[in-house]
């Protein structure tokens, strides 16, 4: 076993939900009459913690308003958050991956209190030995839910594997020395996840749990 410590991003790697995003992100600002930022633009936050998403995905809006932007967007989300599903096959890697003997984890742009919700609404909760979210440490890109997860579990930057749809995974993978497999059917585009030079970029789950067959 080459990797023991497989890390997965949530949102666009594992479940398909950045499409939902986006059109939240995007309601929310219709109904409190902001600048709707497209969706190439609204994609590009999946990932980053809240302050960050909101001033690249919202430029100009004042801090003193980001709750506000919040409350409309968990409004919306919440309404559609219990029936986002997993990309195919996902639930049935993770399965295969833990009883093969690897350590899963989670590192995700969400809150606790959302990522608990997405476990409970998915039943994935028992496959996951540990998970960093972007209310608990600094968010991607910077490197600490990586670092506190190797920390926590006992692994080493040689024996970890980081896996993720965004070029913030892909940042945070490389800051805290660690190498990361890209999936180009999340919320990034393939030729900007390429360019950070990812040990692999897989097109879909199926290829996904091929590779980490192979090379995991």
């Amino acid at each position: 076993m080459r990797y023991g410590l497989l890390v997965f991003d949530w949102d666009g790697t594992l479940i398909d939900s950045a499409g939902a995003i986006v059109w939240c992100i995007q309601s929310a600002c219709r109904d409190l009459g902001l600048p709707v930022p497209d969706a190439a633009r609204a994609s590009h936050v999946i990932g980053l913690g809240l302050h960050d998403a909101l001033a690249y995905a919202v430029p100009g809006l004042p801090v003193a308003d980001y709750g506000r932007m919040v409350e409309r967007y968990r409004t919306h989300f919440l309404a559609r958050d219990a029936t986002i599903p997993l990309f195919r096959g996902a639930a049935e890697m993770l399965s295969s991956l833990r009883d093969d003997g690897h350590t899963l984890a989670i590192a995700t742009g969400k809150s606790r209190a959302g990522l608990a919700r997405a476990l409970d609404n998915t039943g994935l909760r028992p496959l996951f030995a540990s998970s960093r979210c972007a209310d608990q440490c600094a968010p991607k890109p910077a490197p600490d839910m990586l670092l506190e997860l190797m920390d926590e579990l006992g692994t080493g930057d040689a024996s970890t594997l980081m896996i993720g749809d965004t070029v913030h995974d892909l940042q945070m993978a490389a800051r805290a020395g660690v190498p990361a497999v890209a999936v180009s059917y999340g919320a990034h585009a393939k030729a900007d996840l390429e360019a950070m030079a990812p040990v692999a970029c897989v097109d879909s789950v199926a290829e996904l749990d091929q590779w980490l067959k192979q090379n995991a």
